[in-house]
């Protein structure tokens, strides 16, 4: 969620369990001016907290230009000392997926280990701080959301804020497919002209959530006297998104122990 926003949003995702300390909400707010000066971002946004055993890391967000591909991913464990997230390639997915399990120890160094078969004998080892940018990475491309218009793509293919959008109207925010996910598409990619006939490409150029598979992956409820949309993902317990209809307010924030929940497709 944006740092603009950030005492007002966090009462609205309180009721899921997002809560900080006063002196946590003191800090991180000193943090988001000194970050945004120190690595000259545009925007910076308050990410969420990932649960450990020993110590929780808190994360923030600096985005560029491009909102959409501009981004970088900063961790801390007091909201004060920041440490920046290497990006998360393909091989470091893949070795995190191979040998990183069960919660996250709260201790960057940490490093998992994972033996492979007899045949090879082959042992592979992966640290939690990888671990934990491949975490923030997968629930940014998975679950991360926006309300439909909030974000328009320019003709030089840039990500932007859209400045003419005033909100969802209350009845455009009790329907899921008016939310979407703020990441690359993949199903927009397989749909035939016709699908895509009358379309604006500026505007909708992302995937829609109610097009997710497993269907029933999202719970949307309307909160607070019906004034705020709040939307939870049930394929990563913890991530939280809300919308005040016809008003600017909207963002999502993660605050959970960063395992995705793999038994779903079977809970549903």
């Amino acid at each position: 969620m944006d740092s603009d926003l950030f005492c007002s949003a966090m009462e609205f995702v309180a009721g899921s369990g997002s809560v900080l300390t006063s002196e946590q909400k003191a800090a991180m707010q000193t943090s988001f001016v000194i970050l945004k000066k120190n690595y000259k971002f545009e925007r910076v946004l308050f990410w969420g907290k990932i649960l450990g055993i020993k110590e929780d890391y808190f994360i923030v967000q600096g985005r560029g230009e491009d909102e959409l591909k501009d981004r970088k991913n900063l961790y801390s464990f007091n909201c004060m000392d920041w440490f920046l997230l290497p990006p998360a390639t393909e091989s470091m997915i893949n070795e995190v997926s191979k040998t990183a399990k069960g919660h996250f120890t709260g201790d960057p160094s940490f490093v998992y280990e994972q033996v492979g078969s007899e045949s090879t004998e082959a042992v592979s080892k992966v640290n939690e701080e990888k671990r934990l940018a491949v975490s923030v990475h997968q629930i940014d491309e998975e679950v991360s959301v926006v309300p439909r218009g909030a974000f328009i793509r320019t003709p030089q293919g840039l990500v932007h804020i859209n400045c003419s959008f005033s909100g969802l109207s209350e009845s455009e925010a009790k329907k899921l497919d008016n939310f979407l996910h703020f990441s690359e598409p993949k199903n927009l990619k397989k749909k035939s002209i016709l699908e895509l006939a009358g379309r604006n490409l500026a505007r909708d150029f992302l995937d829609a959530l109610s097009d997710d598979v497993p269907e029933g992956s999202w719970s949307l409820q309307l909160e607070s006297g019906g004034q705020v949309c709040v939307i939870r993902s049930l394929l990563w317990p913890g991530l939280t998104f809300f919308h005040v209809p016809m008003t600017l307010q909207h963002g999502h924030v993660y605050i959970g122990p960063g395992i995705k929940n793999l038994s779903l497709p079977f809970q549903l």
